[in-house]
This record gives structure tokens, C-alpha cells and sequence, in this order.
């Protein structure tokens, strides 16, 4: 009787900075939520000769992959080595519905479903503790120092709230809402958008040190908002946070007509997330119909994709 060919499975979530972007920077807190309405599968399986991978930039073996994908193979030849294991006699496909460069957490949330699966191809039992650790070693490859946010985001269940060098708090999501995420179809570009908050500061320091506290507040609004199911409050907070992030030029005429269009289209609150000039906005939605109704609205008026996400119910699995 012949033996099954040995597979392992690993998945990770997107992750949403749902407030207190860029005010981040400057010691104010904020939001970010696991996003399970996109995912990443990496499955691995048997094969004999060197080990092969398969994504959405390559297909190829493992050791001729290009530079750009240096995070993901760095993930790899660590867990290896953890494991005491070699690159061969295995194939890696990864499956990916995060879009890279939104502000989505792709890189974090590839690295976090490949170690996954190495682990259980390998039949090791994971820590969590080992998990972030091999996070954080290809996150520092991708983004030089990484908060270590990307990491928690997409291996975990919990909203975290967090201040610059402190340590995250995880809170409860008790929100029966819906958020819609929609991709503009423009590469974020976050370090031009620090950059410009940066020169402000240098030419008007009073309004924009303001500007900069009252999306703190507006990140502690919408914690309590989070977790006692007010969702008028978590809505207007993600206006006021948008008109804030405009006053900082961090937004683009993209990005504001999807915002326009999600209020107009019955949203109950709307704002870019992430870096901004690009990347994604989000919307929340009182119920799943008006969610789609919004969602179809916004692909109308460009949005190049979108994902709905029933806070509330669809709890992540682990």
C-alpha cells in the first residue's frame, strides 16, 4: 500500500489600520484589526530534488527566486534552520488574496502561513513566542524595523491598540457592523506621506501638532466605540479622522471621491487607511446589505477591488 504523500498547510489574515495613522509617528495612539475577509494559504508537499516555490511573483526553484521576494525566503531559510531541515524534496505553492503594497500586512501575513505550514509539513509543533520571533526576523528584511504590528495582525484574532515603544494592548471587538475595504489601484506611498507631514511641522508646528492630537483622541473614541458596539460613534470618528488626514495632505482625490461615495451611499463613517496617496480607504456599514450596496457603489465609482468583513460574527479562526 503506498504511503500518502506528506502536505502541510498554513494561513494568515490581512490586517486594516483602522485609526491613528500617521499620528502613530508622533506618540498617539492607534487601531489596527485582523482583516479575514482577504487571507493567504501556503501549502507544502512532497517532491523529490531541490525545493520549488510558487507565487504570484514566481515560479521557480527556491534558490534562483528573485531579490524582491527576499522577506518570504528569509521567513523560509530561518524556519529551516530552527527545524534543522534542508531545502529539498519539497514544493511551496502560496496563495495569496492580499494585495501587496495596500497596507495590508502581505508581507508579514506570507511569512506567517509559509512558517506555519514548514511547521506543520514538518510535523513541529509552533509556539507562538517562536512564531513572532521568525516574523520579525523576515519583517526586518522588508521594512528595516519593523513595529513588530504586521506580525501580530496577521497571526492573531484580536484588535490591538498601540502607542509608539509600548507594548500592544489587545481589547475586545464587540462590533456587529460590517467594514468594507476598496483598493484604489495605486501603490501607497507612506514614506512621501511622513515626509510631508514632517515639512509641516517644520512650517506650521502648532496646527499640525493639533491636527496630530486630535486623531489620538479620535483613535481613544473609537476603542470605546469598538467595544461597547457604538457604531454612530466609530462611524463619525472615521470621518473626522479623513478631513484630519486631508488637512495633513496625506489623501489624494482618489481616495476622498471613495469617501464621498461610501457617505453618499449610506456608509455610517469613511477614511483612507494606511500611508494614504494610494493604497485603500474603509467604510463601515450598519448591516451586510447596505454593505454590498456601498461596496458595489464604490467599484462604480473606481475602486479597483473590495472586501467586506461582518465584524462581529465571522470570528477569525485561529
Amino acid at each position: 500500500m503506498n504511503q500518502e504523500p506528506k502536505k502541510g498547510f498554513g494561513t494568515a489574515n490581512g490586517k486594516i489600520i483602522l485609526m491613528g495613522e500617521h499620528a502613530v509617528v508622533y506618540g498617539e495612539p492607534a487601531i489596527a484589526i485582523p482583516f479575514p475577509a482577504v487571507s493567504i494559504q501556503t501549502t507544502i508537499e512532497q517532491k523529490i530534488g531541490p525545493a520549488t516555490l510558487d507565487c504570484t511573483f514566481y515560479r521557480g526553484l527556491l534558490q534562483e527566486a528573485p531579490l524582491r521576494l527576499n522577506s518570504l525566503l528569509t521567513a523560509i531559510s530561518e524556519t529551516l534552520a530552527v527545524l534543522k531541515k534542508s531545502a529539498v524534496d519539497f514544493s511551496i505553492t502560496i496563495t495569496s488574496m492580499v494585495p501587496p503594497e495596500r497596507g495590508m500586512g502581505s508581507s508579514a501575513a506570507v511569512a506567517v502561513a509559509t512558517i506555519r505550514a514548514l511547521y506543520d509539513y514538518f510535523n513541529q509543533p509552533l509556539e507562538r513566542e517562536q512564531l513572532m520571533h521568525l516574523i520579525d526576523v523576515a519583517e526586518t528584511i522588508a521594512h528595516g524595523n519593523p513595529s513588530g504590528l504586521d506580525a501580530a495582525m496577521t497571526s492573531g484574532t484580536t484588535p490591538l491598540y498601540y502607542v509608539k515603544n509600548q507594548a500592544f494592548e489587545a481589547f475586545d471587538l464587540n462590533l456587529n457592523g460590517c467594514l468594507i475595504v476598496a483598493d484604489t489601484g495605486i501603490t501607497g506611498q507612506t514614506k512621501k506621506a511622513i515626509q510631508l507631514i514632517e515639512e509641516q511641522f517644520i512650517t506650521h508646528q502648532a496646527a499640525t501638532q493639533q491636527k496630530i492630537t486630535q486623531l489620538g483622541t479620535l483613535s481613544k473614541q473609537a476603542k470605546l466605540a469598538l467595544s461597547s458596539n457604538d457604531k454612530e460613534t466609530l462611524g463619525e470618528s472615521m470621518n473626522q479622522a479623513h478631513h484630519l488626514l486631508q488637512q495633513l495632505g496625506v489623501s489624494n482625490s482618489t481616495l476622498d471621491l471613495l469617501v464621498d461615495t461610501a457617505i453618499e451611499s449610506g456608509a455610517l463613517g469613511a477614511k483612507l487607511t494606511g500611508g494614504g496617496l494610494g493604497g485603500c480607504m474603509i467604510a463601515l456599514a450598519e448591516t451586510q446589505t447596505d454593505a454590498d450596496w456601498i461596496a458595489l457603489k464604490l467599484k462604480q465609482n473606481g475602486a479597483k477591488n473590495t472586501w467586506i468583513y461582518q465584524m462581529g460574527a465571522n470570528q477569525i479562526e485561529k
